[in-house]
């Protein structure tokens, strides 16, 4: 009688195809939030209107005051001076856009994809706030500049005319420029903080515009001593080319206004560590 013997062979796993691991690095983050950042239109048109409305108020204002179109207010006025009225309109476009930049997230839900890809989260918002800031500041400083060159050109042989040279001026448009690159970054902390492009836009205007108006309900004690360290105030510090009794120094206006963007950063930060989304 013959036995019959089998020999099974073990059966070889089907060899999976192998994936690719990637490691999220600060540097990808980096590059997938600036690929975000420039596929929106809204960041073209936005950061069009803001340079538009630091060029056209600037040379709108040196223009007049060539002509003598402006009031007896003007009379002591700078290129300096004249060249940055546009500041306070682009401040609004640039850090509305910033609400937009991270806000816009959580209104698609887009920001769910974001950290399932990011799971540490931080690495997202210092990679928008640094990436939006760097481009604010940059837009800032070129139409800055840009408007003054043009502006001192409107008012060659008026008393306003100034040398790139003089002292302060320099410092003055470098000042614009760091001031329009911080409004994106608390813009940005903000729409993280807040979570609502309503909610960040709204307290975005009233913090720049409506307190200081606001302030000046207060007695002239209180308004005196509240007034220099408000944010827009301690930021037009930075960049105005005369100082008095009542306002800071570049150097006091700048550490007042880098304290308020470092503590809309801290919020952000906390409730991006702490809240789902």
């Amino acid at each position: 009688m013959s036995s019959l013997t089998t020999t099974v062979e073990p059966q070889q796993e089907s060899a999976a195809p192998s994936r690719p691991r990637y490691k999220v690095t600060g540097w990808r983050v980096l590059r997938s939030e600036w690929a975000k950042l420039w596929s929106l239109r809204s960041t073209w048109i936005t950061l069009t209107l803001g340079l538009l409305f630091l060029l056209a108020f600037g040379l709108i204002a040196a223009w007049q005051f060539e002509s003598g179109g402006l009031d007896e207010d003007f009379d002591r006025s700078t290129a300096v001076d004249l060249s940055l009225f546009g500041v306070p309109f682009a401040q609004l476009a640039l850090g509305v856009l910033g609400v937009l930049v991270t806000a816009g997230e959580y209104s698609t839900g887009m920001i769910r994809s974001t950290l399932a890809a990011v799971p540490r989260r931080l690495p997202v918002l210092w990679s928008k706030t640094a990436l939006f800031g760097l481009v604010a500041l940059l837009v800032g400083t070129v139409g800055a500049f840009v408007a003054y060159l043009v502006g001192n050109e409107f008012l060659s042989g008026t008393e306003a005319a100034q040398s790139l040279s003089d002292a302060g001026v320099a410092r003055s448009l470098l000042g614009a420029g760091l001031y329009l690159g911080l409004i994106g970054v608390i813009g940005a902390g903000l729409g993280a903080l807040l979570r609502s492009v309503a909610g960040g836009i709204s307290v975005l205007v009233g913090a720049l515009i409506l307190v200081p108006g606001l302030t000046s309900l207060l007695p002239n004690s209180w308004e005196d001593n509240v007034s220099p360290y408000l944010p827009s105030t301690a930021g037009e510090s930075m960049f105005a080319l005369t100082h008095d009794a009542s306002t800071l120094s570049p150097g006091a206006g700048l550490a007042v206004f880098l304290g308020w963007t470092v503590l809309v950063l801290a919020g952000a930060a906390y409730r991006l560590k702490r809240n789902d989304v």
